[in-house]
């Protein structure tokens, strides 16, 4: 586009020149239940691939914003309205020309975490929706395999030096289920001792609440209850194990 003065000449400009296409958002809703990592995934009720389990997703409208149309598209196909505590957050774009048989479409993605989820009802285009473990996913619809997995790893990842471990807790919690969190998806064990140190000498990643404890199913005492601090980023970062068992 020429660009006179200042302003751009529109006069040359042909919006037909070009082959329009559409734009969908798709969620990988990721959350902790029974010590596993599930991800929400809907049946899809119409082509293409009908019957394949997906991602939730859809196309985003003339009037909205990406972000917009994802919170929309998770209301309409899971019936999660209400989505206290989610956490959302731009994944990348898939623009492969053929990811979808029905046109050109480009998706933005994003990744979600939900602490404490309601159980999802299928909705829209949607024929059920379910929380199913992560190792048990299989083989999705469209691309939504990668994106799957672009997303676990990105909150791999993120855990290492973000606060995003505590956005899969509930308000108040124990440092036994923020630790969990991070075995459950770096999929490794780790030292309880060391990460309790590590924890509580980063500060504003957790802060106690004052008289609060909560039962364990261990014999010794209650266990305290912490709640997220105020910081962003771990400085130094929580590395996760390497196979020899020490940090990367």
């Amino acid at each position: 586009m020429a660009v006179t003065g200042g302003y751009d000449d529109r006069t040359s400009y042909d919006k037909y020149a070009y082959e329009p296409f559409a734009v969908t958002v798709d969620l990988a809703v990721l959350t902790l239940r029974e010590d596993a990592l599930h991800v929400l995934l809907v049946e899809r009720g119409q082509e293409p691939y009908a019957g394949r389990w997906a991602l939730p997703g859809g196309f985003v409208r003339p009037t909205e914003s990406a972000e917009t149309a994802a919170r929309r598209e998770l209301a309409e196909e899971t019936g999660l309205a209400s989505l206290s505590g989610l956490h959302l957050e731009q994944l990348r774009t898939y623009s492969e020309p053929d990811r979808d048989p029905r046109m050109r479409v480009v998706s933005v993605a994003f990744a979600a975490l939900l602490p404490e989820p309601p159980e999802p009802r299928g909705g829209g285009d949607a024929a059920q929706a379910r929380w199913v473990p992560y190792d048990s996913a299989g083989s999705l619809a469209f691309d939504h395999d990668r994106i799957l997995a672009d997303a676990h790893d990105r909150v791999g990842a993120k855990l290492e030096y973000t606060c995003l471990a505590t956005a899969f807790c509930p308000p108040e919690f124990t440092l036994g289920e923020l630790q969990r969190v991070y075995e459950t998806v770096w999929g490794t064990a780790l030292d309880r001792p060391n990460f309790r140190r590590k924890v509580l000498a980063t500060p504003g990643f957790v802060e106690p609440v004052p008289g609060a404890a909560r039962l364990t199913g261990g014999r010794g005492k209650p266990a305290a209850l912490h709640r997220a601090g105020t910081a962003t980023a771990l400085h130094p970062p929580l590395l996760r194990p390497t196979r020899e068992g020490h940090p990367a």
